[in-house]
């Protein structure tokens, strides 16, 4: 699974594209627009879905902390950030 933000960083309500590889495992890839990318885990819960990010720092450097974040899916077709921890 892989997870894409159009930005250096998530924060809430902001988008994020899911592409889904069909694999089950926990692992996942998460890509930043400013071409950082780090390895998390992700589970569904229902029509949800849960991602947690580790520690990681944006390409100009910026010290991001560990997040958790659900990822919910609007009428509109768009997934969006809400933050959970």
């Amino acid at each position: 699974m892989r997870f894409s933000f159009p930005y250096s960083h998530a924060f809430p309500h902001g988008r994020i594209t899911i592409d889904d590889d069909g694999k089950s495992g926990p692992d996942c890839l998460i890509e930043f627009a400013d071409s950082v990318t780090v390895i998390a885990t992700w589970r569904r819960e229902q029509e949800k879905i849960e991602l947690a990010m580790p520690d990681y720092r944006t390409d100009k450097g910026t010290r991001i902390n560990a997040k958790r974040w659900r990822l919910t899916q609007g009428p509109d077709g768009i997934w969006r950030t809400e933050r959970t921890s």
